[in-house]
């Protein structure tokens, strides 16, 4: 599965970025990582007002590609709508944001939408869940056959051995 994200959509629609901060983008695109890294899925943000626009090469990974609309030419909602045109596979797709436009390019090429806010939710309650405790953690029944005891026994002394000394 694949995202494309309005990246200041969903700034807009979490509680802990403000899109006041002049690290915003730095910040979503952590949370991404984040977000990718623990569903396995890869997502492509678009932001608007880049110089000169294009692929950050410091801010982009192997799971979250992040793509500025270059100032004063385009804007995020075009870029995304232009991904949403060229998708070669739209069941493996889906677009956030909560852009009119947007969706509606989306849902015309049946591409899967969701709402920033939608997501921010979704997004939240992935990286809030707990993780499973791996096998080792959990209690164990353990049963020892009688031989297994007397190797035991043979190897660790029999118990309070070690108090007598």
């Amino acid at each position: 599965m694949s995202l494309i994200i309005d990246g200041h959509n969903l700034i807009n629609a979490l509680p802990d970025i403000d899109l006041d901060d002049p690290h915003d983008e730095a910040k979503l695109v952590e949370k991404l990582k984040g977000y990718c890294g623990r569903t396995g899925q890869r997502c492509t943000v678009v932001f608007d007002h880049g110089i000169p626009g294009g692929q950050s090469r410091n801010l982009s990974t192997g799971q979250v590609k992040v793509i500025f609309a270059a100032a004063y030419r385009t804007n995020a909602d075009r870029v995304i709508r232009e991904r949403i045109r060229k998708t070669a596979n739209p069941g493996a797709v889906t677009v956030v944001s909560s852009d009119h436009e947007v969706r509606d390019a989306a849902l015309a090429c049946q591409i899967r939408v969701l709402t920033s806010g939608e997501f921010a939710d979704l997004m939240v309650r992935t990286m809030n869940r707990r993780e499973e405790k791996p096998l080792q953690d959990q209690a164990a029944d353990v049963h020892l056959s009688p031989a297994e005891v007397d190797e035991w026994l043979r190897l660790f002394g029999e118990p309070g051995d070690h108090d007598r000394r």
